[in-house]
């Protein structure tokens, strides 16, 4: 079984909030800036530099007004 970052459905998950991210013609910057955090945060968890923990996850999704339970509901099956 894959794990981590390495791991397709948590790539896809990362996928969808670079998606949400551009659709909304936002900058790593903007919504670093909306976490309270450095553009680095954002450009490493969409890198697959540093993998995002259940809350940090929670958090991006609320700055991107994505709902969180409901991307990973429709996360592809492993």
């Amino acid at each position: 079984m894959a794990r981590g970052i390495h791991d397709s459905r948590y790539r896809w998950v990362i996928e969808q909030l670079i998606e949400a991210r551009k659709q909304q013609a936002l900058t790593q910057q903007a919504v670093a800036e909306k976490l309270g955090k450095p553009q680095q945060y954002v450009s490493r968890y969409e890198t697959g530099e540093r993998r995002l923990d259940i809350f940090e996850f929670i958090d991006v999704a609320t700055a991107l007004a994505i709902d969180a339970l409901a991307l990973v509901g429709n996360a592809p099956k492993s």
